[in-house]
């Protein structure tokens, strides 16, 4: 039987975990798959302006993100209160989630949409800086690897059951609950809010039981100053850590390719092969569930084989099988070489999410998420303003998806350059 710490920690880790299963409905159902789609189909009415406008807004969040990222880490790892940072800005992004709901077929709504979706994807992404850098006071050393993919794995299979809930009860339903209007799409609309009820039905429990790092809390004002000086050292002496700045480097290039990927898939599935919302979803069950095998699976080989191996080689099949899905030209070869793509995704965020926990300094942990989620999103407008340029002249999303293929080569061919501490590698914990 388990000891009361032992249950403690289990729980910590279950709670941390659930956080994971919570928000990743998010930018499933809100940024890459239905309320992209119907965006473009129904609110825009034009595949390649709806695919423009929505990258538009896209890059405007991610470049928020790129500067307000590592000052919010900064501060938080001198002032402490992580959960009050978390929770403020969980709120804000489900204000702004719950706003779509208003977001009618009609070209009246256009800056709504722009405006909530950026403001929601904003806060998103600040709310992994803190659900990140928590990893390291949840998992033990020789666990990190686990723990991390666990975390990703949970959140794939939430993505999917909440997939299947907006297509079975909304989406797809005859006659759909509550008296929604399908006219004024009222049936697609309300999957804005069920993402909302999910995050709050599932996410509470971090808040009860996955501690703050230990450390003195300060007050606002010291905090502030205390995390802007902080981050200005760290910057200025992060050439002296080559390994973690190449890192981030290639982190910064790679998930740029996966941002875009995410943001655009949905609107590339409805454009190019034509397919209708219940069948973008239906795609996304399935994306899902195998990423969520992936995570799991290269889980165990994180801790055994280093978090640097498996981004390798989730990188190298990234590049094979993209090329491949871009190649297809019917639906079912987009439906083979999507998913054999898919099983690469979970791996390289849960293992580059591990491989910045093991190298960053325990008293800096949040202020380096903040700079991972810097590099992952300093130059993000590239990818969906590189997209909807490249959509825009060749008029072909075929052309704008292409260009994913450069960051995910620039990223392998720098992460090859990256060298483990040997007090990092497997069996040296």
């Amino acid at each position: 039987m388990m000891d009361r710490a032992q249950r403690g920690n289990l729980r910590t880790i279950v709670s941390w975990c659930l956080f994971d299963w919570a928000n990743s409905p998010h930018p499933t159902i809100i940024v890459t798959f239905v309320f992209a789609a119907y965006f473009s189909q129904a609110v825009v009415g034009d595949e390649i302006l709806g695919s423009f406008l929505w990258s538009q807004a896209i890059t405007a969040a991610g470049l928020l993100v790129a500067l307000l990222g590592p000052i919010v880490g900064a501060i938080a790892d001198q002032g402490g209160r992580f959960r009050v940072w978390n929770g403020s800005l969980t709120a804000v992004c489900l204000a702004a989630t719950a706003a779509l709901w208003l977001v009618t077929p009609e070209e009246s709504s256009i800056p709504l949409a722009m405006v909530a979706v950026a403001i929601a994807t904003l806060c998103f992404e600040l709310v992994t800086v803190f659900y990140n850098s928590s990893l390291g006071t949840v998992a033990p050393p020789d666990r990190v690897g686990r723990i991390s993919g666990w975390g990703w794995g949970c959140g794939y299979i939430a993505a999917i059951l909440c997939l299947v809930l907006c297509l079975l009860v909304f989406v797809q339903a005859d006659t759909p609950p509550f008296g929604l209007d399908t006219d004024a799409a009222e049936h697609i609309r309300v999957t804005a809010l069920v993402v909302v009820a999910w995050w709050i039905l599932f996410g509470w429990p971090y808040y009860l039981w996955v501690p703050d790092p230990p450390g003195e809390a300060k007050r606002v004002g010291d905090a502030i100053r205390s995390g802007l000086v902080s981050l200005y050292t760290t910057l200025r002496n992060l050439r002296q850590h080559r390994d973690t700045a190449v890192f981030l480097l290639a982190r910064m290039l790679y998930a740029d390719g996966l941002a875009t990927l995410f943001q655009f898939g949905g609107l590339y599935a409805a454009g190019t092969f034509g397919m209708s919302f219940a069948e973008i979803i239906q795609f996304g069950i399935a994306m899902n569930v195998t990423a969520g095998l992936g995570a799991f699976a290269f889980a165990w080989f994180d801790d055994r084989l280093g978090s640097r191996a498996v981004i390798v080689i989730s990188l190298a099949g990234l590049l094979a099988f993209g090329i491949a899905t871009l190649l297809a030209q019917t639906a079912l070869w987009f439906w083979i070489f999507g998913l054999g793509l898919c099983v690469f995704i979970g791996p390289i965020q849960a293992s580059s999410r591990t491989l910045m926990t093991r190298i960053a300094p325990a008293d800096m942990r949040t202020e380096m998420f903040g700079l991972y989620a810097f590099s992952g999103k300093a130059t993000s407008f590239l990818g969906p303003m590189l997209f909807g340029w490249a959509t825009l002249l060749f008029e072909s999303q075929r052309a704008g998806m292409a260009t994913i293929l450069l960051f995910w080569l620039a990223g392998l061919l720098l992460i090859l350059l990256v060298r483990v501490p040997a007090t990092q590698r497997p069996g040296t914990e």
